[in-house]
C-alpha cells in the first residue's frame, strides 16, 4: 500500500471525539465565516448614520442572494467531500481525484453562469426578496447587489473548496483561507463606510476583496493536495462521478436554500402586513417610516439564525469525512458512536444559543443600531429573536441528522427529510401563518417548522441506529466466518 493510500487510515482508529473536534472545529469556523461575510458588512451599515435602518433593509433584501451562492458551492463541495471521503476508505483514489477535478470546474461554470443571472435580472430579483417596500430602500439594495455579484464567482470557488480541502486532511488550512478572507473583509469595511463615506459600495468592496484571498489561497493548496493528485483529465467532469456526488451534496444544499425561500416569502408577506407595525409602538410617526423595519429585523433574525445553524451544521459536515471513511471501510461501529456523539452536541450547542437569544435580545438587536432608530425597531426586534429562534435547539438537532444521513450516503432520505423542513414548511408556513395572526404570524414559522420536523427526526434518529447496529452484526459475523 502505498505512502498516499495509508494518508487518511487514522479516521478509522484514531478516537471519535478527538477527530470530530479536529475536523468539526475548523468547519465552524469556516462556515462562521462564511456566515460573517454578510453580517459585518451588516453591523457597520447599521451604525453608519447615513445608511441606518434603510441600509440595513437593503442589506437584508441582498442577504438571499448570497446564501443562493453559498447554496449551489456547499453543494458542489460537500457533495465531493462526502463522495472523496468514500472512495478513500475503499481505496478508489482514483474516483476521488475525479471528483476532486469535476467539483472545481461545477463550480466555476456554475458560478459564472449565476453572475451572469444576477446581472441581468438585478431589479427583479430585488423587488422579489421585498426591496421595494420604500424608494430608498431599493436604491441601497441595487448598489450593493451590484457590487456584490461581482464577487459571486470568487465567493463560490473559495466556499466549495474549502469542504474539498477538509476531506483532504487539512482542515486547519481550510479554516485559515476563510479566515484570512473575513479579517480583510472586516477591516476594509470599517476603512470604507467610515472613514471613506463610501456606504453601500464600500461594504460590498471590502467583502470582495475578503473573497478573492480566500479563492486565491484554496487555489493555491490544489497543487499540494495530501491524498490525490490532479491533473488536466481529472477538470473534465465525470458523468458517472458528477451523478453520486451530486446527490450528497443535495442535504447542504437545501440547508443553506431554505432560508432563501423562506426570505421570499417572508419579505412578501411583510409587504402585505406591515401596517401592524404601529402596534409595537407608542410614538406618533408616520408609517412611511416604519416600513423597512420589518424588513430589517426579520433579516437580522435570519443572520443570527445563519450564525447558530453554521455551529450546527459545521459540527456535522465536520464528521463526513470521518463517517464517509468508515462507511467504505465496514466500521459501522465508528459510524453509530460518532452519531450519539453529534446529536448530543447539537442538542447542547442548540440549548445554550437558545437561551443567549431568549435572555438577551435587547442587547442582540442593540448591535444593529438600535440607538439610533424609533422605539417600534427595537419592540419589533426583541419579539421577533423571542419568538422566532425559541426553538432553534431543535433546529441544530434536525440540521446535524440529515447532514449525518447525507455522509452516509442516504442522499435521497436525507433530501426527502430537508424538503419537509426547509422547502415545505420553511416556505409554506410564512404564507399560511400570517393569514390568521398577521405580522406577528410571521415570527411563529420558524418554531412551528422546527418542531414538526424533530417530531419525525426521532423516527428517523432511532431507525438509522437499528440499521447500524444490524450491520455491526454482519460485519462481526463475517469476521468470524473468515478466521
Amino acid at each position: 500500500m502505498s505512502k498516499e493510500e495509508r494518508s487518511n487510515d487514522y479516521l478509522e482508529k484514531e478516537g471519535l471525539g478527538r477527530l470530530m473536534l479536529k475536523y468539526s472545529v475548523p468547519c465552524i469556523i469556516s462556515l462562521l465565516v462564511g456566515a460573517l461575510y454578510n453580517i459585518v458588512d451588516q453591523l457597520y451599515i447599521a451604525n453608519a448614520d447615513y445608511l441606518g435602518s434603510y441600509g440595513n433593509s437593503a442589506n437584508s433584501v441582498v442577504f438571499p442572494m448570497t446564501v443562493i451562492a453559498l447554496a449551489i458551492a456547499v453543494m458542489i463541495g460537500d457533495g465531493c467531500c462526502a463522495f472523496m471521503s468514500m472512495r478513500l476508505g475503499a481505496k478508489d483514489n482514483k474516483s476521488a481525484a475525479a471528483s476532486v477535478g469535476s467539483a472545481v470546474t461545477l463550480v466555476v461554470a456554475s458560478s459564472i453562469v449565476l453572475t451572469a443571472i444576477y446581472f441581468i435580472f438585478s431589479e427583479q430579483l430585488i423587488t422579489l426578496f421585498g426591496g421595494r417596500v420604500n424608494d430608498k430602500t431599493f436604491e441601497l439594495a441595487k448598489e450593493y447587489f451590484f457590487w456584490i455579484t461581482v464577487g459571486i464567482p470568487f465567493y463560490m470557488f473559495g466556499q466549495a473548496l474549502n469542504a474539498v480541502i477538509r476531506s483532504d486532511g487539512s482542515p486547519n488550512y481550510a479554516m485559515a483561507t476563510l479566515l484570512s478572507g473575513a479579517v480583510t473583509n472586516i477591516i476594509l469595511d470599517y476603512v470604507f463606510i467610515y472613514p471613506l463615506g463610501m456606504g453601500m459600495k464600500g461594504a460590498a468592496l471590502a467583502t470582495i476583496i475578503g473573497q478573492i484571498i480566500a479563492a486565491i489561497l484554496s487555489l493555491i493548496y490544489l497543487f499540494r493536495m495530501k491524498t490525490v493528485r490532479l491533473d488536466r483529465n481529472c477538470l473534465i467532469p465525470k458523468l458517472n462521478v458528477v451523478k453520486r456526488m451530486i446527490p450528497l451534496g443535495i442535504t447542504s444544499f437545501l440547508a443553506q436554500i431554505s432560508m432563501v425561500f423562506s426570505m421570499a416569502a417572508v419579505n412578501n408577506m411583510i409587504a402585505a402586513y406591515v401596517g401592524d407595525i404601529v402596534n409595537y409602538g407608542t410614538a406618533e410617526i408616520a408609517l412611511d417610516e416604519l416600513t423597512q423595519i420589518p424588513t430589517a429585523v426579520v433579516g437580522i433574525a435570519m443572520k443570527f439564525f445563519q450564525v447558530i445553524i453554521s455551529v450546527s451544521i459545521g459540527m456535522a459536515a465536520g464528521c463526513i469525512p470521518v463517517v464517509g471513511y468508515n462507511m467504505g471501510a465496514g466500521r459501522y461501529d465508528r459510524v453509530k458512536g460518532l452519531l450519539t456523539r453529534l446529536i448530543l452536541s447539537e442538542l447542547a450547542i442548540g440549548i445554550v444559543c437558545t437561551l443567549i437569544c431568549e435572555l438577551f435580545p435587547t442587547q442582540l438587536i442593540g448591535l444593529f443600531g438600535s440607538s439610533g432608530e424609533s422605539e417600534y425597531y427595537i419592540n419589533f426586534g426583541v419579539r421577533c429573536l423571542r419568538v422566532f429562534l425559541s426553538c432553534v435547539f431543535l433546529s441544530c438537532v434536525n440540521k446535524g441528522v440529515t447532514i449525518y444521513m447525507q455522509a452516509m450516503g442516504k442522499a435521497w432520505q436525507s433530501t426527502a427529510l430537508s424538503m419537509l423542513r426547509e422547502v415545505v414548511l420553511g416556505a409554506g408556513l410564512p404564507l399560511v401563518l400570517p393569514l390568521f395572526f398577521g405580522l406577528e404570524g410571521i415570527l411563529y414559522f420558524m418554531p412551528a417548522a422546527d418542531v414538526i420536523t424533530f417530531v419525525i427526526s426521532v423516527f428517523v434518529i432511532i431507525g438509522l441506529y437499528r440499521e447500524l447496529g444490524k450491520s455491526e452484526k454482519k460485519t462481526a459475523a463475517a469476521a468470524e466466518a473468515t478466521e
